[in-house]
């Protein structure tokens, strides 16, 4: 019995995640690969981003292997950027990689819309006040 208790977990977790890229790739007309590039490009952006504190209580908010993804390759001894909404959207550029065709500004929007969806009002009030004005603005109160 348990082990098809383990399985329903591994494929709902599985389902939770596809649901995301899902969404995000309707939201944007994009292929689910390049919205996994995008959901993954912008949680690094934002996981280097924020305090140790909030990176810690938004993880805790995200779905399993979305947790995965936003730590993957994440070492906390690197100094962090300038908080400006320009090296924000450069860093996003710079994982999900150059292409001219994209807006970059756009695609970041609906990455946190898809948060805003997703996780409770009062951890993404937390994570937009951590941020410089310039940046909300992609981020718009929901």
């Amino acid at each position: 019995m348990t082990h098809s208790v383990s399985h329903t977990s591994i494929t709902h977790a599985a389902e939770q995640a596809q649901q995301w890229v899902n969404e995000l790739a309707k939201d944007l007309g994009w292929n689910e690969q390049s919205a996994f590039r995008l959901l993954k490009s912008v949680l690094h952006a934002l996981r280097d981003w924020l305090s140790p504190e909030e990176m810690a209580d938004l993880s805790a908010q995200l779905p399993t292997l979305i947790r995965g993804i936003y730590f993957e390759g994440w070492n906390p001894a690197e100094p962090t950027w300038e908080r400006k909404k320009r090296d924000f959207v450069i860093c996003v550029r710079n994982n999900f990689g150059y292409e001219p065709m994209i807006d970059v500004d756009n695609a970041i929007r609906a990455v946190f819309r898809l948060l805003d969806r997703h996780i409770s009002h009062g951890e993404i009030v937390q994570v937009r006040n951590s941020m410089k004005k310039s940046l909300r603005e992609l981020w718009p109160e929901g």
